[in-house]
């Protein structure tokens, strides 16, 4: 660059008036035009410096959402038919054990003794315990004596306390259990009052049908308490 220009170039950077020196204005006027020109790339740059790219979804947790959402499809879809399985499953809980609470025919008036000694029967009827059937099992046992001429009184075996099947004392006309030493009377109450029994044996309901027929509704009951609750 001339000396004379460089000269002209530093006075002008101080004073800042460009009319002052006419040979700088060609210069300036094609950097002026040169600016001009470039204005769209210089758009452009801060246009894409000003838009920032989302970072990528990382892969692991795209593929973790696809099998936690097959998951949860899966369970669902498999939630039905297990639920049917285990209701048909435990259908069979849910019923009553057959036709045991049901009137049984369990012996004749003939074979029962006028003077009201009681006489032990089997009750045998048809039954359905949980997942098996059986014609015709035997489902328990009933003591029975005549307390009129037409009418039966029936006791369950089962020993109110534990269970335990009663004994009949018949010297002494009354019941005895063996597990605990109950006591009952011929009655089927409470005759000692020691009896660990908390009630006396279970009466059932009896029904004299074509003259001579004993019918029983057969039923047991809760054990141990002092209540008499059927059992299902």
């Amino acid at each position: 660059m001339p000396a004379l220009r460089f000269c002209e170039l530093a006075t002008f950077r101080q004073t800042g008036n460009l009319l002052r020196f006419p040979s700088l204005l060609p210069m300036f006027a094609h950097s002026v035009v040169a600016f001009e020109a470039n204005i769209p790339n210089i758009r452009q740059s801060r246009a894409m410096e000003d838009k920032v790219p989302e970072p990528p979804e990382p892969p692991h947790r795209r593929a973790f959402l696809k099998k936690s959402c097959a998951v949860v499809v899966g369970s669902i879809a498999g939630a039905f038919p297990i639920a049917t399985g285990v209701a048909v499953f435990l259908d069979p809980v849910r019923r009553k054990t057959g036709e045991a609470n049901d009137f049984v025919s369990v012996a004749s008036l003939n074979a029962l003794p006028e003077d009201g000694s009681p006489v032990k029967f089997e009750v045998v009827t048809r039954r359905v315990d949980m997942w098996t059937k059986w014609d015709l099992a035997p489902v328990g046992a009933v003591y029975l004596r005549r307390i009129g001429p037409k009418s039966v009184q029936a006791l369950n075996v089962s020993c109110p306390h534990a269970g335990c099947a009663v004994e009949l004392i018949s010297a002494d006309k009354r019941y005895r259990c063996p597990c605990h030493d109950s006591a009952f009377a011929i009655d089927g109450k409470i005759s000692n009052p020691r009896s660990p029994s908390p009630r006396g044996l279970d009466e059932l309901e009896v029904e004299i049908r074509n003259e001579t027929e004993v019918w029983v509704k057969f039923q047991n009951f809760r054990a141990g308490v002092h209540d008499k609750i059927p059992l299902a």
